[in-house]
């Protein structure tokens, strides 16, 4: 599934900010790692079936739901975080329509966006899931 080592550090680094969002975060926070973690497993069983070149209408659907989760998230929570995801994760929707529209990006250019979407979404998912957690340690009810 895995073959170099930069896989290995992007499935670290997803794995430990989705696990620190869900056991620190807010609810919004474990919403939106639960989405990351699960849309990011289904983009990978879905790569191996269909492959990284051409049209990938599925990995465009999955894509779409994670834009919809987090445009629900800027709607219904305080938190700002939500708003950078949901900028992050137009881009990678825009990528996925370049490809439609025959735009023809470089396969390199296009993963590198979808890569470089998801550690940003990531990062802000980590961030809110800091200051929701501060934010409960300052008012006294998160005594671990």
């Amino acid at each position: 599934m895995f073959s170099f080592m930069s896989e290995y550090i992007g499935m670290t680094i997803m794995l430990a900010i989705g696990l620190f969002a869900l056991a620190k975060g807010g609810r919004p926070e474990r919403i939106g790692a639960a989405t990351m973690l699960l849309a990011w497993f289904l983009s990978i069983l879905t790569q191996n079936y269909i492959g990284y070149a051409g049209v990938q209408w599925p990995m465009f659907v999955i894509d779409l739901v994670v834009l919809g989760v987090f445009v629900a998230l800027v709607w219904k929570s305080p938190r700002s975080w939500p708003v950078w995801a949901s900028a992050l994760q137009l881009l990678t929707v825009a990528s996925h329509v370049m490809v439609f529209m025959k735009m023809k990006p470089t396969v390199s250019a296009f993963y590198t966006v979808l890569n470089m979407t998801a550690y940003g979404i990531m990062i802000a998912i980590a961030i809110g899931a800091f200051l929701a957690w501060q934010e409960r340690q300052a008012v006294g009810q998160d005594t671990e």
